[in-house]
């Protein structure tokens, strides 16, 4: 019996052993998978944001106004709307009309000075239409919280086109290059706040002869409807 004893004392140790070794190995393990659930959360917050609002293939309807700052004529008020048909979620086409009103301040208070007796122009106030159309970009897609409350989806994206803008009274109709930027703020599935900023470039006959190429630019917001009503 005695020899038995030595061989059942080094049974007992590496029971003990491996009694005390699995714990370990269990702990590293739970350690090793809340680092890979670690690392896998902070790669997917670091990724693309999934879209919640899709626009794919919807028809997008937007009222706007806003100011119109011209290089020769005094600013003025600019109102109008747009069409845009998004055909994928990161690219539309957009068609625009609008309207505004292209006056001379300062020749006009000559005219007023001189009580009628020395006319310089003949109609130092008239309206102006632009039919625009923009190839437009969604560049960047993101969210934003309103004062610490909901989380809403924005689009930040880039216009690129060119159509006519229409001076009847003192150059007709030319040919005009326009792009910016602008930002949409999705507020429910169809309804969104929309602001744009736009450089009109053109060239302009103005009173007194003067005719040159000049940069206008356009500030604008508006509300976009988007048809289906469900993204």
């Amino acid at each position: 019996m005695l020899p038995r004893f030595p061989v059942v004392l080094a049974v007992a140790v590496l029971a003990s052993f491996l009694a005390l070794l699995t714990p370990k190995r269990a702990a590293a393990q739970c350690v090793d998978e809340a680092l890979k659930e670690q690392l896998v959360g902070r790669r997917a917050y670091r990724g693309v944001v999934p879209r919640l609002f899709k626009k794919a293939l919807r028809h997008e309807l937007s009222p706007m106004g806003g100011w119109y700052a011209a290089d020769l004529s005094d600013g003025a008020p600019v109102y109008g709307g747009a069409y845009t048909f998004h055909f994928s979620e990161y690219l539309g086409l957009e068609a625009s009309y609008f309207r505004t009103r292209q006056k001379y301040g300062l020749l006009q208070a000559i005219i007023d000075r001189q009580q009628g007796l020395v006319s310089f122009v003949e109609s130092p106030e008239e309206d102006v239409q632009l039919f625009l159309g923009h190839l437009v970009w969604s560049l960047a897609y993101g969210k934003v919280r309103w004062l610490g409350g909901g989380i809403s989806r924005f689009d930040f994206y880039l216009a690129l086109g060119g159509g006519a803008t229409d001076t009847s009274n003192t150059g007709g109709l030319g040919l005009t290059g326009s792009g910016g930027f602008g930002m949409k703020f999705y507020l429910t599935d169809w309804l969104a706040l929309r602001l744009d900023a736009r450089d009109h470039v053109h060239k302009q006959r103005a009173p007194l002869a003067v005719e040159k190429v000049v940069n206008d630019v356009s500030l604008m917001g508006g509300f976009s409807v988007f048809i289906p009503f469900s993204s």
